[in-house]
This record gives C-alpha cells, sequence and structure tokens, in this order.
C-alpha cells in the first residue's frame, strides 16, 4: 500500500492509498515512502491545511467502515470548516445515539479529511482519538477559526 509522510504542526502524518483512493492517515513516519500523484495531493491539502487553507472536498475516500459509520463520516464532511456540531446533532442527522456517533468518530480512519474534530460534547471539547486528542481537537478547530498551530 503506497504512503507518504509529512511533517505538521502536530507532529509526523502518514496519507495512505489504496486503489486511487485514500484509506487511513495515520501519526507517525510510514516506512515506506511511495510518491503517487493522488499522495503528493493529499500531502499538499495537509501543508495548505495547516497554512490556513481549506481543504478540497474531491479528494477520493474510501474509509472502511460499516454502513452506520460510513453515514455518520458522510454527514460529518458536511460539517464547514471553523463550525462544530454536537454529538446529539449528529447522532439527529446520521441516526444512532451520541455514544454511537463517538464510536464513529473513534474509528475515524482518515482524521482531518473527514473531520470528526469538529464535533464537541455539548458540555465542552469532548474526546478525541487522533493524535494527542482533545489538546489536537482544540488545536484543529482553533486553525479552522482563523488562528495558528
Amino acid at each position: 500500500m503506497p504512503q507518504l509522510s509529512l511533517h505538521s504542526p502536530i507532529g509526523d502524518l502518514t496519507v495512505s492509498e489504496e486503489e486511487g483512493e485514500i484509506v487511513s492517515l495515520d501519526c507517525g513516519w510510514g516506512r515506506d515512502q511511495i510518491s503517487t500523484p493522488l499522495l503528493l495531493r493529499a500531502k499538499t491539502a495537509l501543508q495548505d491545511y495547516f497554512d490556513g487553507a481549506a481543504l478540497p472536498a474531491d479528494l477520493p475516500l474510501n474509509p472502511g467502515g460499516s454502513a452506520y459509520r460510513q453515514r455518520v463520516w458522510q454527514a460529518l464532511r458536511q460539517i464547514p470548516a471553523g463550525q462544530t456540531r454536537s454529538y446529539l446533532e449528529m447522532a439527529r442527522i446520521a441516526g444512532g445515539s451520541p455514544r454511537s456517533v463517538g464510536g464513529a468518530n473513534a474509528a475515524n480512519p482518515i482524521a482531518i479529511f473527514i473531520p470528526c474534530h469538529r464535533v464537541v460534547a455539548t458540555t465542552g471539547i469532548g474526546g478525541y482519538s487522533f493524535a494527542d486528542g482533545a489538546a489536537t481537537k482544540e488545536k484543529l478547530l482553533a486553525l479552522e477559526r482563523g488562528g495558528k498551530i
């Protein structure tokens, strides 16, 4: 599986591709570095994102997961950058419960591109299963609201 890594303000990240689609974004530096046109585009998109640009909506993403998780992840992609929704709001959109939305978010294999960081608890920031957890979630939300990391 082709992978390409980059340095970012939240640590090293590795994007993976399978059959012409992005299938994961992981923390850390991947062992094998293969530059495909799609991975180069995804890497540039992330670098631009960390410089304050919007992520492209047309990157081919293929997160593996159940039909329910796919519904949640599709709904996440509809949340505009810089905005948030509660787990309860997302459950009303995608079905299920706030807890099941949280489970889908925790299983999201393509964080940032599928912006699970835009879902917050009704009582505060909530959890985050990527990078350094809630601290990274707060940084990403601040970045999307015009701040810097």
